[in-house]
């Protein structure tokens, strides 16, 4: 598979351990991943590259932007970008009273990595 034939996913999670966890094993589903560590870091990367097909990103994050926060400007900008919530506080995220949160998959932390690869392989085919 080249890798333009790849799906771009970006990974927007503050706790290394299940940054590298989620990484590792989408990268060994033959996923490309992009990794933030912050909504910063999420920033700089939704805004240099051209081309992701979906954002898996933790509700809160450091720094004081919370996940909704990233998807909500990155959605507007790719509307065709897929979005997964993460958290082990899910009800935060429908509280939050965004659009996004209506439509989006929120999963609760900790959740099964064949779920998490079940539902991606459901919101891109």
């Amino acid at each position: 598979m080249s890798e333009d034939a790849q799906d771009v996913v970006l990974v927007v999670e503050d706790d290394p351990s299940i940054l590298m966890v989620l990484s590792a094993y989408l990268s060994g589903e033959g996923y490309r991943v992009l990794q933030a560590e912050n909504g910063e870091q999420a920033f700089e990367i939704l805004a240099s590259k051209p081309h992701l097909d979906m954002m898996i990103t933790d509700f809160r994050l450091p720094g004081g932007i919370s996940g909704v926060q990233i998807a909500e400007p990155a959605v507007k900008l790719r509307p065709e970008l897929k979005v997964i919530f993460i958290s082990g506080y899910p009800q935060e995220i429908r509280e939050t009273d965004s659009p996004i949160t209506k439509t989006a998959p929120i999963l609760a932390k900790p959740f099964d990595l064949n779920e998490l690869q079940e539902l991606m392989q459901r919101m891109l085919s």
